[in-house]
């Protein structure tokens, strides 16, 4: 029913998605998290919304064809226009690999089995899945030391790595990939979190203004997360010889990307083949300060 594929997303400055941050007081702003792992997630409301306005921007007239009428539409007479379900569908992102400070490397892209697995289900991954807990590649170390203390790896893993460290870039190639326990990673997840403390200041004097000081947390830069997309395979179109007849079309990712203004298919020899070269794209809240800034690809789910 539906034609598979997926997103990969590297964020290129700190990225706040959850609380907004505005007049409040005293207000920790958090991000939004996964139920399982609590690590950091972009809803697929937010990746929507985004992919959305993009396209009103490059191509308004074919935004109610691909992501559906709103409630509200009027069409050229001022009439309601009933709602209509959206062709191309998005789920959340969630963390692949996150970048933790470590004194002796000095960076460790740090990821956990849950998160992989999610990774390798919605990337189509052939191979069994058989990434354990401490499994490791590219680190000098018999042990790693982290903030809250050290933890010992366990068997050096290139291979069967090589497949999940693929999507992290140029960046992330040049330090080490460990996996650690899924009940770690909540903890490790919060100890990398970019924090940032904003304060509003009286008008004519430099102090805090009646208690509006609040605290803002973000995935940091270059952190890699992936979401699923798909689309539907079929739509249905007036039959220009038959009122009463309508007409089943194919639905095709080409279209979609043309539609999108995405650029022209490009292969990336230190990544993913890429099927769509990258597009920026500001997620979350804060962009004014520099808040938000990712580089998004999209790929066949097929690819291996």
């Amino acid at each position: 029913m539906y034609k598979k594929a997926y997103g990969i997303i590297e964020t290129l400055a700190p990225l706040h998605v959850g609380a907004s941050a505005g007049e409040e007081t005293g207000n920790l702003n958090l991000i939004f998290r996964d139920q399982f792992t609590q690590t950091g997630i972009i809803p697929g409301s937010s990746i929507r919304g985004r992919f959305r306005a993009d396209m009103r921007e490059y191509n308004p007239q074919k935004v109610d064809f691909w992501y559906g009428r709103e409630a509200g539409d009027r069409d050229e007479k001022k009439q309601p226009i009933s709602t209509t379900e959206a062709l191309v569908k998005f789920e959340y992102a969630s963390v692949v690999w996150l970048p933790v400070y470590c004194p002796n490397q000095p960076v460790v892209m740090v990821s956990c089995p849950l998160l992989l697995k999610r990774y390798h289900r919605i990337t189509g991954g052939k191979d069994g899945f058989n990434i354990q807990p401490y499994m490791h590649s590219g680190v000098n170390a018999q042990k790693l030391f982290f903030n809250l203390g050290f933890i010992n790896l366990g068997e050096k893993a290139d291979s069967q790595l090589t497949y999940y460290k693929k999507c992290a870039g140029t960046f992330a190639q040049k330090y080490g990939f460990v996996v650690v326990n899924d009940a770690d990673m909540s903890l490790i997840h919060d100890m990398s979190l970019y924090r940032q403390s904003r304060v509003k200041l009286k008008e004519d004097e430099k102090i805090v203004d009646d208690k509006a000081f609040f605290n803002v947390e973000a995935l940091p830069e270059k952190t890699i997360l992936v979401f699923p997309l798909a689309l539907r395979r079929h739509y249905e179109e007036q039959d220009p010889n038959d009122e009463k007849k309508k007409i089943k079309k194919d639905v095709k990712w080409d279209d979609y990307t043309q539609d999108s203004g995405w650029p022209i298919a490009k292969t990336n020899p230190t990544s993913h083949n890429h099927d769509i070269n990258a597009k920026e794209f500001y997620f979350g809240g804060l962009e004014s300060i520099g808040f938000g800034r990712t580089e998004v690809n999209l790929h066949n789910s097929t690819e291996a």
